[in-house]
């Protein structure tokens, strides 16, 4: 079991770097072509920082393991507003432009909202079973269609060419970073499922607890590592673009190919964590529309964290109850 843990680490360590790898190389390309800083952020950026997910979520449809596949994408949703939000805003408060709160973050409520409607097909379909179907995942994928839009029509708006945030690279040498870290994400991506797997049978804990926690905190890393360098840096839209981008990212594109590839059958119990999800961004929400708006200040990142550490505590001790 011991080897197992270490493998699962080792997986983890090369899906960090591997992301770390793909988003500078794709990054200093678009940079050369004067993209701003809150769209490399909300696209890129996010696109790399969730590729993790992308990997672990469509090893575990293949693999049967469903409750995972979902408890990974929401898992991770909830780890990047509540855990990663509150840790970056820890370090440094942060001020969005109005644009991300006007229109990302609400796109990112109603994303939850979509999939809530998609896979709860018995409760409110009439379906004989939940799963998110082919045609699900086209919808999703005519959402994120929709949101590359917008983005697109955001970065030829934006005037921000702010050089010093990202790191500059040939071109051969960004397109080798690009497809090494494509690699890492793959073979990192396997590592970590097949040990996560072993993991669970070994001490029996549940699919969906497994996808929640571990897994969604472990692929969540580059989100958490990029966050809070940009937070240091008080590079605040490249700190909380990525976040709410990557969570657009996760249910729109990653649960889309997910489905495309697999249809996948919905647990109901996982209904909460969507839930949990929703409230968490409103919850962002309204702290950024209050007090000193378009600002997330340390007190109320603080109140996020301590939400993640009570969401995670209920987790575990109801993991537990349900394996009594």
């Amino acid at each position: 079991m011991f080897l197992t843990i270490v493998l699962l680490l080792v997986g983890f360590a090369i899906l960090i770097k591997g992301a770390d790898f793909l988003v500078s190389g794709a990054s200093s390309a678009a940079k050369k072509f004067n993209i701003s800083n809150i769209a490399i952020g909300l696209t890129i950026v996010s696109f790399g920082t969730s590729a993790p997910e992308l990997m672990v979520s469509v090893l575990s449809a293949l693999n049967g393991k469903t409750d995972t596949t979902f408890g990974n994408v929401i898992g991770s949703n909830n780890f990047n507003v509540l855990m990663i939000l509150g840790v970056a805003g820890l370090i440094y408060p942060l001020v969005v432009q109005r644009n991300t709160v006007k229109y990302e973050v609400p796109l990112s409520l109603l994303a939850a909202l979509v999939l809530y409607l998609l896979v709860n097909d018995e409760i409110l379909w009439q379906s004989e079973v939940n799963i998110l179907s082919r045609i699900d995942a086209l919808i999703l994928m005519v959402f994120f269609a929709l949101f590359m839009l917008y983005i697109y029509r955001t970065m030829k708006k934006s005037s921000d060419l702010d050089q010093e945030s990202i790191k500059i690279y040939s071109t051969p040498m960004a397109i080798g970073m690009i497809v090494l870290g494509i690699a890492m994400l793959v073979g990192g991506g396997k590592l970590v499922v097949d040990s996560a797997v072993s993991i669970a049978l070994a001490y029996n804990l549940s699919d969906k607890f497994i996808g929640l926690t571990i897994l969604a905190a472990g692929t969540s890393l580059p989100e958490l590592a990029t966050s809070a360098v940009a937070a240091y840096k008080k590079n605040t839209d490249i700190a909380i673009g990525n976040v709410v981008g990557s969570n657009i990212f996760n249910i729109f594109f990653i649960l889309s190919v997910t489905g495309f590839i697999k249809p996948i059958p919905f647990n109901t119990a996982l209904n909460f964590d969507i839930e949990v999800f929703g409230t968490a961004t409103i919850i962002l929400m309204i702290f950024m529309f209050t007090i000193n708006q378009r600002k997330l200040d340390r007190w109320e990142a603080f109140m996020l964290l301590m939400g993640y550490i009570a969401y995670t505590i209920f987790l575990i001790a109801n993991d537990q109850g349900a394996s009594a």
